[in-house]
């Protein structure tokens, strides 16, 4: 006959046995649910995605621009005209980081933009003398002084998805003379919305091609 303190040390042990096999049932069926990575993109709306989209017809073909990078208030878009200036203008905030080309009707083209820092800006009103695609970027004397690296470049790199005007520039005349100031491409997105350049103005490369479309050769500039 198995005695009352046996039978229940025997229950107590064949317990605790089923409860550490429990456990390690639990322990080896539970599953480590890997993170799903999320796409920066997938919150972009389509036709931003296709506005800044690949350009492989471009002599040089320009890759889609990472638009996730950009804060979204400085992807292009058409607004109400803020600055009261007469169609066919071009007017740079520079406080706010917006360029304008200013359309018919109260409306205007606004495009997010890198300006000059500290030092190394220009402003007033002036006109838009030329345009070209792809250009030559030819750095000033002063510049290859501050950086001597540049010097292989004082009579011009060649263009190229490389060359620091990017796609297409527009060039800045004041009272008949070149200010060395451009409206110009660039393929780096954190630029946006930041003063880096050595004093002009940045569009990312698809901005400045929509830009270079829209300007007339002569085109009056306020930059402010």
């Amino acid at each position: 006959m198995t005695s009352p303190r046996l039978g229940r040390r025997s229950f107590m042990l064949g317990a605790a046995s089923l409860s550490a096999l429990a456990l390690a049932g639990c322990a080896s069926g539970s599953r480590r649910i890997a993170a799903v990575p999320v796409d920066p993109r997938a919150s972009i709306p389509p036709d931003v995605l296709a506005m800044y989209g690949a350009m492989p017809e471009e002599q040089f073909p320009i890759p889609a621009a990472r638009i996730e990078l950009v804060d979204p208030m400085y992807w292009r878009q058409e607004v109400a005209d803020p600055t009261g200036e007469r169609p066919g203008t071009v007017v740079v905030d520079t406080a706010n980081r917006f360029l304008y080309h200013v359309a018919e009707g109260g409306r205007a083209m606004r495009y997010g933009v890198g300006i000059g820092r500290d030092g190394f800006s220009w402003s007033g009103r002036a006109r838009i003398a030329y345009k070209r695609k792809w250009p030559t970027w030819t750095p000033p004397a002063e510049m290859i002084a501050r950086e001597p690296y540049l010097e292989p470049y004082r009579r011009g790199m060649p263009p190229g998805i490389e060359n620091p005007l990017g796609a297409r520039a527009l060039y800045i005349f004041e009272g008949g003379r070149d200010t060395i100031y451009r409206l110009h491409g660039n393929p780096d997105e954190r630029s946006i919305g930041q003063a880096v350049s050595s004093g002009c103005v940045r569009l990312l490369n698809q901005d400045v091609i929509d830009l270079y479309n829209r300007v007339k050769d002569g085109s009056p500039i306020l930059v402010a």
